[in-house]
This record gives structure tokens, sequence and C-alpha cells, in this order.
């Protein structure tokens, strides 16, 4: 009996209890607890080390010892006096604006050329994107088995045809310009899928009604398809901006920075003085300078790329 009328008062009590989990889930209070394990993993795989970076900046350590000291400013000041701090900024402009300017046209070439009707088309989207799937450090080593001087597949080519061999990698702004078209060959597949979905987004009734109204196809191209592709061209600048501001794994396989400096960025630089010249403090330092350059050049193109979108 009592059994029976226990049973009776189950689902009364399930709906209650029901239907005071929804109400608390529901309300903003649960709304922002669910927020805590997102704050908790980003206070600490990033706040943690920003402000880890940021306090290092300002000591002396040399990466392996237990003990160091704070020497204020020292390190920024002896960053902004180095000349090797202004030729690895231009370094990393080169490799951030240059691959994004080169990537971003020859992604948008190949997107528009793909977007048509073409036999064969997805055989040619995927040669192009395949660059993307291999791993940076490696395809570094394939080119740098190409540009060597001794034995590289260029200077053989050359001397073949009896040319002199060229050390194509041993001259400073050669090599940062030959790292930039290898990261711009790796990457513009990226750019190509990314205008490909904006260029599929476009409906079709604007270029209709540009042609009978007889639009060119350069008319068309400029003042309807750009416009309407600006999102995309917004979500792949900003992408390569970053991902160029911070290159690293072609340059150590290339040229590791070299000759001397003449080579390296930022993110190659860092890793060279944290552990080959044993100065953490001004490692973190250039650390801290990179991240407020890809702040400012993120952020800044993003605004000024979102201002030139418009709506469908």
């Amino acid at each position: 009996m009592d059994i029976v009328q226990s049973s009776k008062k189950n689902p009364g009590e399930m709906r209650t209890k029901g239907n005071r989990l929804k109400s608390f889930f529901d309300s903003p209070v649960s709304l922002n607890l669910m927020y805590i394990p997102a704050l908790l993993l980003f206070a600490v795989f990033i706040y943690y080390p920003i402000a880890q970076g940021i306090k290092i900046s300002f000591t002396n350590w040399n990466g392996y010892s237990a003990h160091y000291s704070f020497v204020g400013l020292e390190k920024y000041r002896y960053m902004f006096t180095d000349m090797r701090t202004y030729k690895v900024i231009i370094n990393t402009l080169i490799y951030g604006l240059g691959s994004t300017l080169l990537q971003n046209i020859l992604g948008l070439a190949y997107a528009v050329l793909l977007n048509a009707k073409l036999k064969g088309r997805g055989i040619v989207r995927t040669i192009v994107y395949f660059p993307v799937i291999v791993a940076p450090i490696i395809m570094g080593y394939v080119w740098y088995f190409i540009f060597q001087y001794d034995g590289g597949a260029l200077n053989d080519i050359m001397l073949a045809f009896g040319k002199e061999p060229v050390d194509w990698l041993g001259n400073g702004p050669r090599a940062v310009w030959l790292i930039t078209l290898v990261n711009t060959f790796q990457y513009m597949g990226v750019a190509m899928v990314v205008y490909l979905a904006g260029l599929q987004a476009i409906p079709k009734e604007y270029l209709e009604a540009a042609e009978v109204d007889g639009a060119s196809g350069f008319y068309k191209f400029i003042h309807i398809t750009l416009p309407l592709l600006m999102p995309a061209i917004t979500v792949s600048i900003v992408l390569n901006i970053i991902e160029g501001l911070k290159l690293f794994d072609v340059i150590v396989s290339m040229t590791n920075g070299g000759p001397g400096y003449a080579s390296h960025s930022l993110s190659t630089m860092m890793s060279d003085l944290f552990f080959a010249g044993q100065d953490a403090g001004f490692a973190a330092a250039l650390g801290n300078l990179m991240f407020v350059l890809i702040s400012l050049f993120g952020i800044s193109s993003l605004k000024f790329l979102r201002g030139k979108e418009v709506d469908l």
C-alpha cells in the first residue's frame, strides 16, 4: 500500500524538481555560472602566461636559474637601442604584411577561377590546398633543400645549364623574401577556400541583373563581387596578418634566422635569445612587443575592413 502511494506521488515530485531545475538554468545567475569553466581555462592558459611574460620582462632571469632580480625597464631600453630589434621588426612586418598581400591576391584569383564551371576544378582545388596540410617545419625543409647552395635542386639545375650556382639563402633581404614566398605558397589555399565560400554566398540575381544592363565582367567584379565579398576579405586578411606576424617554423627550417640576424622574425629572435642567449628577460620583452604589434595590426585591420562591408 505504501509503495503504491509513493509511486503515485513520484510523478508530481519529479515535475516539481524539473521545473525548479528549468527555472535555475533559465536564471541569469546560472548563465553566469556556466561561464566559469571557460574563464578558468582562459585564466590558466592565456591570462596567466601573459602576466608571467610581462613579469619576466622586468627581470634579468636567464631562463634556467631559480634566482633572478628585477631590473625595471632595462630590457625595454636595451630593446629599443639594439639595432637588431629594428631589423627584426622590419622582417616581421614583411613576413606578416607581405604574405597577407600575396596570399589574398593569389587566393582570390584561384577562387574566382575555380568558382567557374571548369572540368577538373576539384583536382585543382585539392592541389592548391594540399600544402596547407603539410607541417610548416617540413615545408621549410623541403624548400631549404631546393634553395641550399651545395646540392640544392635549383643550383643543380643551373649547373646543368652551365650557370654558376647562387647562394640563395646567403643574402639577408633575399632570404626574407624567399621565406615570404614559401609561406605564401603554403597558405594561399586557406585564402582560396575562404573566398570560394564568399563567392558562392553571393546571390546570382545581382550578377544576372548587371548582365541584363550590359555590364562587363570587370565592372561586375569591381562593383558587385568585391563589395559583397568584403566579409570574406575581412576574415582572410585578419587571419593572414596574425599568422604572418608570428611566423616561426619556416624561418627556423630554411635559415634559422641567418645569415647572422638578417632573416630573424620576432618569434625566432625570442627563441634564440631564450635558449641560446639565456636572456629570458629580453626574450619576454620582445614577446610583449610582438603581442602589441599583432594586436595593433589585427584590430585596426578588422575595424577598417568591417567598415567597408555592405549588407546583402
